[in-house]
């Protein structure tokens, strides 16, 4: 079982998390990005294993692949005819760079289960600090560019007639991504990324109604879900991402049962 030193950061980092997911994801949800994140946590576990590879820590690695990555994959799959080859193409090419990297690097298994998994366990004081940096600049960037971002998001149409430059707007948004991609893997891991940056913003559609409220459900459900995901994993001593997918999915199930109700009624 986890010492209490250890659950404090993983509490820490975990919030912090949480609060950047349920931000982003609104965004992410809104701009029918998930695939794109699911294509990220692939390139994030490159980044990783390049990191160990070179003797870089893997936060640093996932920065530089999903920073650069995010861009070009987003112009790549922009138009929805080659969307499912480049995300194909891409996914293969970072899992095999991935697995590739941690072979040349002589990590052992433990490795690639942290990195693809999340480690409660390397959460310390100097990870909660990097977390929180890079947290606060993720949220800084989304309120800097909030209004427009939001008017992009939710009526690209009217964005374009109000004269709101699409295009650097999405590539501060997919920098602001590729950071959030990185911080989440420090809980879940890089293959389980996907869930906090789309369900608790996809749950919470379901119950909001305005883009504030729906942001402020959205880091509710992903709190619940990290706060409660990490505390069955120090009763138990299971994986945390597998209750954080647990509870995330049954929230947004509700939602979809909620949303039915409301629709008969």
């Amino acid at each position: 079982m986890l010492s209490y030193p250890f659950m404090q950061n993983a509490f820490a980092a975990g919030t912090l998390i949480a609060i950047v997911s349920g931000i982003v994801g609104v965004f992410v949800v809104a701009r029918n990005m998930s695939f794109l994140t699911h294509t990220l946590s692939e390139i994030g576990f490159a980044g990783a294993a390049f990191g160990l590879f070179v003797g870089w820590t893997p936060l640093a690695g996932m920065l530089l692949f999903t920073s650069v990555s995010s861009v070009a994959v987003g112009q790549l799959s922009s138009k929805a005819s080659r969307r499912e080859a480049a995300i194909t193409s891409i996914s293969a090419l970072a899992i095999g760079l991935g697995i590739l990297f941690l072979s040349l690097s002589n990590q052992n298994a433990s490795s690639a289960t942290n990195i693809l998994f999340g480690s409660v366990i390397g959460i310390s004081r100097t990870s909660v600090l990097q977390v929180a940096i890079l947290a606060l600049a993720v949220i800084v960037v989304i309120i800097a560019v909030y209004r427009s971002l939001k008017f992009d998001s939710f009526d690209a149409v009217g964005a374009r007639v109000a004269g709101i430059h699409g295009t650097t707007l999405a590539i501060i948004f997919l920098v602001a991504l590729a950071f959030s991609v990185s911080v989440a893997a420090q809980i879940v891991g890089s293959l389980l990324i996907f869930i906090l940056l789309t369900l608790p913003a996809s749950a919470a559609k379901y119950f909001a109604h305005g883009v504030g409220s729906m942001i402020g459900l959205a880091i509710l459900f992903a709190l619940i879900g990290v706060w409660l995901g990490l505390a069955l994993s120090y009763w138990t001593n299971w994986p945390v991402s597998f209750f954080i997918a647990v509870i995330e999915v049954l929230f947004y199930f509700i939602g979809l049962i909620f949303n039915r109700f409301t629709a008969r009624n």
